[in-house]
């Protein structure tokens, strides 16, 4: 074929669009290289051909058509095909022309021949009129891997903000499925291995409420359970084609209905360790033809430690709950001790002087009414502390209505006993839509501040204001007209804040990552301000 003269005058080389480079029987290492030209130009065509050979990334030329007709090395491998297969099949790019342009990269997915699906990123760019140059390259591992740190990302947001350990749970297995092609995943809690376990998070398997109960029975089978060796061992566990063998076993046979609903083939179990003791077991199920690979394998047990985190930070705010409970039963057995115990005591020894004074011959009526009287006031007040008592000893049923209204019914309930004007406002834009164990933190606190302006502030009227924080969060303020404290630091303030029970309900807003403010307003009166972070 003849040398195209360009506007010029100087020769250009014709690249034939046929065949793929070195490969063209007969024609050796001079495919496509006209013989007349002068040496020099020949060196250039053997270098660049070289250099074609050798790219790492995939080069093939289209014709007008779209169809392969030449391929480097790289363009084979990435594909999954060789050259001889390539050439003449309908490439996986778009060649009209808004994707034409050296310097405009698009990305397009490829399905091999064994079933491998890849994202090839190009660009492409026409050749003449005779067809189109692509460059491009194999981006499925460096999108996966941007896909598992938004998922490492989103699941670390979830521990630290979620108020449900299921709901937290559920999400990590969720973002896995979604980011590793992976078919389904169970993130399973294990307090004694010999016990039935808890299943804490699991996606893909659709609804299965019995799975652990069926797991039970396949145990009591005899059933080869492996992610127990994971337990064991504390290392990941890969087996390649599980479910096939699975599917085989009769002893599998109570599960063969839930682990026959998604498609999967190679199974991987990672324990989940936190400040070195195992807490569960992360368990993943690969879609066929997905290799649990180094990459794949790394972005698990990132997850895997978030998950371990989660179940961790859960048990420790149990913990935390039941120590905050415990607290709150001392609290009032001291408040039972301080008011009604002693006024029972004091109407018992006014009972008795009363009974002395009747005894007596000289005793009169006047004498008589006072102290009949000193002990119903005695008995009023007991009967009002006692109550109060009963009334924060309920069970708060938040399940049944919501913070806002828990708040007004006790707030009605403190205007009713004390006379105390008792305001509750909520901003319009407020969604107080939070976990169950949150509303009954803050409503301890609203509680726990009303009892202290109660008890000590000699208030009139007191605001209770509902509002929204930032990004979604809550913040909850609770001002009287009192007189408020005006207390100096030293040891006096800190035992009388941690007699008012500053302290508890500091810990209650910082269980939820919150902050706590208490102290005077300059138009008199007290203030205690709960700023708490959105809970999604």
């Amino acid at each position: 074929m003849p040398d195209r003269v360009s506007r010029t005058g100087r020769h250009e080389p014709h690249f034939p669009l046929r065949g793929s480079v070195g490969a063209e029987e007969g024609r050796g290492d001079d495919v496509g290289v006209p013989q007349a030209l002068d040496p020099s130009v020949r060196t250039g065509h053997h270098t660049m051909q070289a250099l074609v050979e050798v790219s790492g990334d995939g080069l093939a030329l289209l014709d007008v058509e779209g169809r392969f007709v030449m391929v480097n090395e790289a363009a084979t491998q990435v594909l999954g095909l060789p050259a001889a297969e390539l050439v003449g099949r309908t490439a996986p790019f778009v060649t009209t022309p808004e994707r034409n342009g050296p310097s405009t990269r698009h990305t397009d997915a490829w399905t091999a021949p064994d079933g491998r699906r890849c994202d090839l990123e190009y660009r492409i760019s026409p050749v003449g009129g005779e067809g189109y140059a692509v460059w491009f390259s194999d981006v499925t591992e460096a999108r996966r891997q941007q896909q598992r740190l938004a998922a490492i990302t989103r699941a670390a947001s979830r521990v630290a903000g979620s108020c449900s350990l299921r709901a937290t749970l559920d999400a990590v297995a969720h973002e896995i499925v979604l980011t590793a092609n992976i078919a389904a995943v169970q993130i399973l809690a294990v307090d004694d291995p010999a016990d039935e376990l808890r299943v804490l998070g699991m996606a893909g398997f659709g609804d299965a409420p019995d799975f652990i109960q069926r797991l039970g029975a396949c145990r009591r089978r005899g059933a080869q359970v492996l992610f127990m060796e994971a337990i064991r061992t504390r290392k990941p566990v890969v087996v390649r084609h599980r479910r096939a063998v699975i599917m085989a076993d009769p002893r599998w046979a109570p599960l063969h209905e839930i682990m026959d609903r998604p498609n999967w083939d190679d199974f991987v179990s990672l324990p989940l360790i936190v400040r070195d003791r195992i807490v569960g077991v992360i368990n993943t199920y690969y879609v066929p033809g997905e290799d649990p690979c180094s990459n794949s394998l790394a972005f698990l047990e990132a997850m895997a430690d978030h998950a371990a985190v989660a179940i961790d930070t859960a048990s420790l705010l149990s913990q935390t709950r039941s120590q905050a409970q415990e607290q709150e039963r001392r609290r009032l057995a001291r408040e039972l001790h301080d008011s009604a115990v002693q006024q029972l005591f004091s109407m018992r020894m006014q009972a008795k002087a009363l009974r002395a004074e009747l005894d007596r011959a000289s005793a009169g009526p006047a004498t008589v009414c006072n102290a009949a009287e000193e002990i119903a006031q005695l008995s009023e007040s007991a009967l009002a502390d006692l109550r109060r008592l009963v009334f924060e000893l309920r069970p708060l049923d938040l399940g049944a209505q919501s913070l806002i209204d828990a708040v007004r019914t006790h707030a009605a309930s403190v205007e009713t006993r004390t006379g105390m004007a008792v305001h509750v406002r909520v901003s319009s834009d407020l969604d107080p839509d939070a976990g169950i164990d949150l509303q009954e933190d803050v409503y301890r606190i609203v509680q726990e501040a009303l009892h202290n302006v109660v008890k000590h502030a000699g208030a009139t009227s007191v605001d209770i204001r509902f509002a929204r924080a930032g990004e979604g969060g809550m913040v909850v303020e609770i001002a009287d007209d009192g007189c408020g404290l005006g207390l100096a630091p030293g040891p006096a303030a800190a035992t009388l804040r941690n007699k008012l029970g500053l302290v508890s309900m500091r810990e209650r807003a910082e269980r939820w990552g919150g902050r706590l403010a208490a102290g005077p307003r300059q138009a008199g009166g007290w203030t205690v301000t709960v700023t708490l972070p959105s809970a999604r």
